[in-house]
């Protein structure tokens, strides 16, 4: 595997980026993960990595760049809570959307990426962001999943579930079951949004699960079945999408 870290220059700053892919066999469709709130980090790293290993050219960038070169939430103690969600507040679909021009931008000049097969994840807070993507750039993106995401059908107009119809690609949500920050009347607007938009997209509900139910690092939290259940499902929403 071969992995960097890459400066990338938006018209806002420098937004560093962790990159990883195969060592052979490219040019490899790309696939964009877009950071949770806690931060660029190492656990999303290795979850990167396991994209990249099964064929992929994997762009995960620091969203929060603007303030700060580098944050990771602290867990154990929670002291920076406060500062990840100022940071949070700093960012928007539409920002998003304007960086992920960069990382096209990056990726068309990369001759182990196939820029035209892009797909893309987020989580949490990038659920939303992944979604917008899709709706942004329907002649790049092909796949994009939404896991546990945040702000999926809100009274905005940038919000996601109004993208739906100018969507090309296959979407796919993971909604956890208890979840504060995704209620299920959201979720219900959301699937209504999908049908009614005709996108090639559908909804799962993780039993049992809570918020952040994927991530490793979440102690209780974490459920390693229903995490594995969306490791299968977002290789074969990437694999029909961007390899065939």
């Amino acid at each position: 595997m071969i992995e960097a870290e890459i400066p990338l220059t938006t018209p806002d700053g420098v937004m560093s980026a962790f990159t990883t892919r195969p060592d052979k066999g490219g040019p490899f469709p790309v696939v964009f993960f877009y950071m949770d709130a806690p931060g660029k980090r190492e656990e999303l790293h290795d979850m990167a990595r396991r994209i990249a290993a099964t064929g992929y050219y994997v762009v995960l960038p620091n969203l929060y760049y603007r303030r700060t070169p580098e944050f990771v939430m602290d867990f154990e103690t929670g002291s920076n809570a406060d500062e990840m969600f100022d940071l949070m507040k700093t960012l928007g679909n539409a920002i998003v959307v304007r960086d992920t021009q960069t990382l096209i931008d990056h990726v068309e000049a990369e001759p182990d990426a196939d820029a035209n097969r892009i797909g893309a994840v987020g989580y949490c807070m990038s659920g939303p962001f992944s979604l917008c993507v899709a709706a942004a750039y329907p002649d790049r993106v092909r796949a994009a999943a939404s896991v546990y995401g945040v702000r999926l059908a809100v009274d905005a107009a940038d919000s996601p579930h109004h993208g739906f119809g100018q969507t090309t690609g296959e979407i796919y949500i993971a909604a956890a079951e208890t979840d504060t920050y995704a209620p299920p009347e959201m979720i219900a607007k959301t699937e209504e949004a999908i049908t009614s938009s005709g996108v090639n997209g559908r909804v799962e509900w993780y039993p049992g699960t809570h918020h952040g139910f994927a991530f490793p690092g979440r102690g209780e939290i974490y459920d390693k079945a229903a995490a594995e259940r969306h490791w299968s499902r977002l290789h074969s929403l990437f694999d029909r999408n961007l390899k065939t």
